[in-house]
């Protein structure tokens, strides 16, 4: 089975259509690039309903759409038969889990990606935001700490490009890099949040998947499970490059994916 467990609902120029008639493009995307079961996960900065937790200027101008209308759009896709499922892709606020938790738990999710892109109101993906002041190291050092509460908060399912710090291709020394790898791969089991495999990055400056073979391998060792996503942002771009991740996930020792249903994971083949 393939999975591409990571887009975004938008209409051709990119700009939010959250309706049923939106889905229909991904889906047949989804068809011609042989993926069988995709995932919506909006940002969950969009959405009104969650509008107290956001401090960021760049989050508060998108929130102003409503996740019941988004919620709906993807529910009656599944109505329909199509192979879609309902997720968001939701920023971590640390010492705000008690309260995320409560605002997302009347919807009938069934996943939940876990993302870290702002640390203390800086942006880890766009410059100068963490980096205008601070070293590779300590900005590698900050993200892992953040991803590994992320994995820790019992708030997701899975943890989308799980080492996005490298986006600009900027690492510490070896033995640093190893560190945060290892570190964070110790920190994952007995959570059951599994890791994405994701081909964003090769549409990053870093021109690679995420994560890196080390970090995957890392995973491995220690029996994480793995789901597979493209962040699309247009149907177009729906299991692109998943060539590229599936030969990553068999080459370190992966022969299943991660499928969800009403956050209830299981194991099936990966095609």
């Amino acid at each position: 089975m393939i999975v591409d467990y990571h887009m975004h609902l938008r209409d051709a120029d990119e700009e939010l259509d959250h309706t049923t008639d939106a889905v229909e493009p991904y889906v047949e995307a989804a068809r011609v690039a042989g993926v069988d079961e995709i995932g919506f996960t909006e940002h969950v900065y969009y959405f009104r309903q969650l509008e107290r937790l956001w401090d960021v200027p760049y989050q508060i101008e998108r929130c102003r759409h409503d996740l019941d209308t988004y919620c709906d759009a993807v529910g009656e896709a599944k109505r329909r038969g199509l192979p879609v499922k309902l997720g968001l892709e939701v920023d971590y606020v640390r010492g705000r889990e008690d309260e995320l938790r409560e605002l997302l738990e009347p919807y009938p999710w069934d996943f939940l990606l876990g993302s870290v892109h702002w640390i203390d109101g800086e942006a880890v993906d766009q410059r100068p935001g963490l980096w205008g002041a601070r070293s590779v190291e300590e900005v590698w050092a900050l993200y892992f700490d953040r991803l590994r509460a992320a994995a820790q908060s019992g708030l997701f399912d899975s943890l989308s490009h799980p080492d996005l710090v490298k986006i600009y291709g900027m690492r510490p020394p070896p033995s640093e890099l190893e560190r945060h790898h290892r570190e964070t791969a110790d920190a994952l089991p007995g959570t059951g949040v599994a890791v994405e495999v994701s081909t964003a990055g090769l549409r990053k400056p870093v021109g690679e998947l995420y994560p890196d073979l080390a970090l995957l391998e890392a995973c491995r060792k220690r029996v994480i499970p793995i789901t597979t996503g493209s962040d699309a942002h247009v149907a177009l771009l729906v299991g692109r490059d998943f060539d590229r991740s599936l030969e990553l996930a068999r080459r370190v020792g992966y022969d299943t994916v991660t499928v969800f249903d009403g956050r209830c994971a299981r194991q099936e083949p990966l095609a």
